[in-house]
């Protein structure tokens, strides 16, 4: 798991008793064992775990001081054999008679050093500084630990990985959070990718909302993965009470949370992409231009070694990153792209006086997203509909249904609706061309004795690019000559290459060009659903249930589909899956692989055919460059785009050696 960049962590939420250190420790050894059985390399417990957060004045009782010592001592010594990760654990401190409130970061049976907390709240229910000193406060470096005077202390501790350094983690204790420049800002200008919380936050209404928010808003400010553990019920409930909260999030996205008011051990666990954060960090340059906010400050990095990963990663991977799974959130999702789509189109035909726009109709599922992208673009201008020129350009290879459906559509929305066969003008441009579909013929062939001899063309034989490009061209003709045409390509054939250069691939503006195919089909669905009814509705949801084909090639006798874009360049939900690691996170194709066979696809595939279909997107998208290095304007809607003026700059002649590798050796 490491190899991949993966850290598994854990927010430790134990069941307390108030000043008894021993019972305590039993509790924290007990979640040891757990994080240990689930193979945890980073493991956070609340704070002050070893006394309980709510001694008061107790603290300064040299009792309890003693007390908490002993058994932490305990700790230490049983998590040599229990517990192979690192930990952190809360606990008083006595340093040249001032006590901290400290982070102890401990691992096999090793103080490798003790982390005070900074800030201090002193209002309202909290009195902190009534018995601890504030950690940035304090001049001393190095504690004595069981005869060793150089236990690093301090608040300029950083823990790092020996082998694996992407792997290093900040401390920060509860309120430093909650300052308007939290330590681990610092901590991770200076190279923290994990940051870890010990905390004991108590319940008022609507804290919980914010805490969580608190934490995913700092891993997201910090690109980091951020890991917060708080104490829970077992609390003393004199004046507050406590709900114990596990939140884990990287980089703003919540990995992982607890349910709050539990009154049983509980341990939250995720694994954090350390490898993810670093690229993240690497592609923002703002990040690095903060720097000079590290200003004289200097961070002593201690050292310590991650056990052996597992295997499997308890993280779920969703099949289709750029789908939430949520229905309210794929709802909330589709309508604010579909907004964002109008927005684009509207503000470019306004500039240009609101001409008359045309586009191109197939009944498949882009071009009606498009379609109706343009018809709320014109309801929103206050333009006439009928103002949209909408052709349906049928040839060789449509099939009844598609025709069916784009006629209907048109009907349906109101818009100037032509049909035009493009088989006629497509067969005298291969006459002049002196091209010989399949091996026929042309000469003295009508279009109907030529589509005769198309359905004869056998399956293996169904190979012609001119005979496909023609029909693409001739579109795209048809189109330029008839108004300001609207573009209907999405991303993922873009990547992919799957389009004619000059052809689909070419247009005036493109609502839909950083849209993946795989959300293309649930945004056609959601606007069905929500936007429009009646008979529009049901041919839209006509539409989604279509098999999807470029419809270039002959059709089969009855009318049948005989070219899946599927069954050609492979999956889509695989290929959006592919196409968002690879440029989202710049994941190398072994990770890619890895991911894949920990996320749940709507069919199930081998691992050979991920294997199969990756190396095609690999080689599909190094080829094909050459077209998205003049792609027409449109709207980037989600954190992917491949537009040349945009997030994507590559060599249309860049070697795909590198990334194809791993397929040379397996």
């Amino acid at each position: 798991m490491l190899q991949h960049g993966f850290v598994r962590v854990a927010a430790a939420l134990p069941h307390l008793r108030v000043a008894d250190c021993s019972f305590n420790v039993k509790r924290l050894l007990h979640l040891l064992d757990q994080a240990e059985q689930q193979a945890v390399h980073v493991l956070v417990f609340p704070e002050l775990a070893i006394t309980g957060y709510t001694c008061g004045d107790l603290f300064h009782q040299a009792a309890l001081q003693n007390a908490a010592r002993a058994a932490f001592e305990h700790l230490l010594d049983e998590s040599e054999r229990r517990f192979s990760g690192v930990f952190f654990v809360g606990l008083p401190w006595l340093v040249n008679d001032q006590l901290y409130n400290v982070a102890a970061v401990c691992q096999k049976g090793q103080l490798l050093g003790v982390v005070p907390k900074s800030y201090l709240p002193t209002y309202k229910e909290f009195y902190e500084t009534r018995w601890f000193t504030p950690g940035m406060r304090s001049r001393v470096a190095h504690v004595e630990w069981q005869g060793n005077r150089h236990t690093p202390f301090g608040t300029d501790l950083l823990f790092a990985d020996e082998l694996f350094p992407q792997a290093v983690v900040g401390v920060e204790i509860c309120e430093d959070l909650w300052t308007p420049i939290p330590p681990s800002c610092f901590q991770a200008l200076a190279g923290a990718k994990i940051l870890v919380n010990l905390s004991a936050s108590n319940e008022v209404i609507g804290k919980a909302g914010y805490r969580r928010q608190l934490v995913q808003n700092q891993s997201g400010r910090c690109i980091a993965g951020y890991v917060y553990a708080s104490n829970g019920v077992s609390e003393s409930t004199t004046d507050v009470v406590f709900g114990g909260h596990g939140i884990i999030a990287e980089n703003g996205s919540l990995l992982a949370e607890s349910p709050r008011f539990q009154r049983e051990d509980l341990l939250v666990v995720s694994d954090i992409d350390v490898a993810r954060v670093q690229n993240d960090r690497q592609k923002t340059n703002s990040f690095h231009d903060s720097l000079a906010l590290l200003g004289s400050r200097e961070y002593r990095r201690i050292s310590f070694l991650l056990p052996k990963s597992p295997v499997q990663l308890v993280r779920a991977f969703d099949a289709h990153p750029f789908v939430p799974s949520g229905q309210d959130q794929l709802a909330e999702r589709c309508q604010e792209i579909f907004h964002a789509q109008v927005a684009g189109l509207a503000k470019r035909l306004e500039h240009i006086g609101s001409p008359a726009i045309a586009i191109g109709v197939s009944g498949g599922l882009d071009s009606t997203l498009a379609l109706l992208v343009a018809c709320k673009t014109f309801d929103a201008l206050s333009v006439p509909r009928p103002k949209i020129q909408a052709l349906t350009m049928p040839g060789f290879g449509t099939t009844p249904r598609t025709k069916a459906n784009a006629q209907a559509l048109m009907q349906h929305l109101g818009v100037s609706a032509r049909e035009v066969d493009i088989r006629l003008l497509c067969l005298e441009e291969m006459r002049s061309l002196g091209h010989r579909p399949f091996g026929i013929a042309l000469d003295g062939l009508t279009v109907d004795a030529l589509t005769a001899k198309l359905h004869e063309v056998p399956t293996e034989r169904r190979q012609d690019l001119i005979f496909e490009n023609v029909q693409a061209r001739m579109r795209t003709s048809l189109l330029m000559n008839t108004g300001f045409v609207v573009g209907t390509g999405d991303l993922s054939e873009l990547a992919l290459g799957w389009c004619t250069y000059n052809g689909d691939h070419i247009s005036m503006y493109n609502p839909n060009t950083s849209i993946p195919k795989t959300l293309v089909k649930f945004l056609v669905r959601w606007a069905a659903l929500n936007e429009f009814d009646g008979a529009a509705k049901k041919t839209l949801l006509d539409i989604v249930a279509t098999e999807i084909s470029p419809e270039l090639l002959p059709a089969a006798k009855d009318g049948a589909v005989t070219q899946a874009t599927e069954s050609v360049i492979g999956p889509y939900e695989l290929h959006d899956f592919f196409l968002f690691h690879f440029l989202r996170y710049g994941a190398p194709p072994e990770k890619i692989l890895f991911l894949a066979e920990h996320a749940k696809f709507e069919r199930v595939y081998t691992p050979d055919e991920k294997r199969r279909w990756l190396k095609v997107f690999i080689q599909r998208f190094f080829a094909n460059q050459f077209k998205r290095s003049c792609l027409p304007d449109g709207p980037k809607v989600g954190s992917i785009s491949l537009s040349p003026r945009g997030d994507w700059r590559m060599p249309s002649d860049a070697q795909a050696t590198a990334w194809l590798k791993w397929a040379e050796t397996a």
